[in-house]
């Protein structure tokens, strides 16, 4: 097990294999929030319907975004809708207009088969909700079903249109 090179304390790796439940859910992103922050990600995407059970809104989670968020980085947000997103997550709403450069955010929008994923994504490793009412899901690093997840996502982002702006210009 890797440890973080100051001590002889173990970094926990990445969960594998299947989650139940918001609480599991939430400790899976909080902690994909902390080992793109400590390993350096160059991508990561979230998707998913409107980020009501996300964590995304805590001060930890915007910690590990501030401390990722680097030149040459790239955050994809995917969602049905943001306004979840404007209302319960008053913390990420500053730090995503900060960081614009480096985030992407479109809607899937309401097309037939066009709902988001709820879903991580990065080129190592995946979690994805696969049943989002009840938090149920799988995580873990498989190659194939990191491509089937990643071929979701882009087909819905592929429909979808440029949504949540950092800011809205008035005449």
């Amino acid at each position: 097990m890797p440890t973080d090179g100051n001590s002889t304390s173990p970094l926990p790796l990445l969960p594998e294999g299947r989650f139940d439940g918001r609480e599991a859910f939430g400790a899976i992103v909080r902690h994909a929030l902390s080992a793109a922050a400590r390993e350096g990600w160059k991508e990561i995407v979230f998707s998913d319907p409107d980020f009501a059970d996300w964590p995304l809104g805590e001060r930890a989670s915007i910690e590990a975004l501030q401390a990722w968020s680097a030149s040459g980085r790239r955050f994809v947000l995917l969602a049905q809708r943001f306004d979840v997103i404007e209302r319960g997550h008053a913390r990420f709403v500053p730090w995503r207009r900060m960081w614009d450069h480096i985030i992407e955010c479109r809607s899937a929008g309401k097309a037939v088969g066009a709902e988001a994923p709820s879903a991580i994504w990065t080129p190592t490793w995946f979690a994805h909700r696969v049943d989002p009412e009840r938090c149920r899901g799988v995580c873990g690093a498989d190659p194939r079903a990191r491509r089937e997840l990643r071929e979701a996502i882009d087909e819905s982002w592929r429909v979808g249109r440029p949504a949540f702006p950092a800011s809205t210009l008035g005449l």
